[in-house]
């Protein structure tokens, strides 16, 4: 693996472990290090008022129980929503937590991160600094530090001119034909790709062009077996727990 890669274990837990807690939670990171995972994902995205927040959607209706964008909402009402009920009664505790607030938990169950920066539309370069900034703030400087990952060729390319030396990886979608050339330009380590996708061949191209692999989500045993047989580096898995057991 070559040395802009950074680091990643065979399992990581995808949003936290979302196949058996509120994606993007405290709750759901924790869930992860009791299941034994040593590495999690999750997504950052800017309040209206640019404060690191971790969701997924551009909207708060999935997964709080507010509604609109999240690019409007200043971080004062976000921190009160419900991000756990749509999950289950027993999580309506739940809360949309900060990137510092995440870094904080990993840094205590010594949990490695992969950190997908989650623009809204216009705000790509804005985010990129801000997580960048973030993690530059409250990381510690002797260890591993954590993966910038992102589909936003703008945001990684922020991200690099902001902190070099944080490793990046280029997560893709389908099959696109510039994927290596864009790798190579961002000076991505890692090369990050939709299951449905991924086949034995373009496992091997990916690795003979000099990147580590990462194939997201991948939550049947038998496929995580096929795919680390073919070289992938990085499972990320809604369920660390069927994948490290097997099951």
């Amino acid at each position: 693996m070559n040395d802009r890669a950074g680091w990643l274990p065979r399992i990581v837990g995808h949003r936290g472990a979302a196949g058996l807690a509120p994606e993007n939670t405290l709750e759901g990171l924790a869930a992860a290090a009791r299941l034994g995972a040593r590495a999690v994902e999750f997504d950052a995205k800017l309040s209206a008022d640019g404060v690191c927040v971790l969701i997924h959607d551009d909207m708060l209706d999935r997964t709080t129980d507010g509604r609109g964008p999240v690019a409007a909402a200043p971080w004062r009402a976000i921190r009160k929503l419900d991000a756990g009920g749509w999950f289950g009664p027993d999580w309506r505790a739940s809360r949309v937590p900060t990137l510092a607030q995440a870094l904080d938990l990993a840094r205590a169950h010594d949990l490695q991160c992969d950190i997908e920066i989650k623009p809204s539309a216009g705000r790509e370069v804005e985010t990129a600094l801000a997580v960048v900034a973030e993690v530059t703030r409250c990381w510690p400087a002797r260890r591993r530090k954590p993966l910038m990952t992102s589909f936003s060729r703008l945001a990684l390319a922020a991200a690099r001119g902001a902190a070099p030396r944080l490793p990046r990886g280029l997560n893709v979608w389908e099959h696109p034909d510039d994927w290596a050339a864009a790798a190579r330009d961002l000076d991505c380590g890692w090369v990050i790709c939709a299951d449905r996708f991924m086949t034995r061949a373009w496992a091997g191209a990916i690795r003979k062009a000099g990147f580590a692999l990462g194939v997201f989500t991948v939550n049947d045993p038998r496929r995580a077996a096929t795919l680390w047989r073919w070289g992938v580096g990085a499972v990320v898995t809604d369920r660390p727990d069927l994948l490290s057991t097997g099951r």
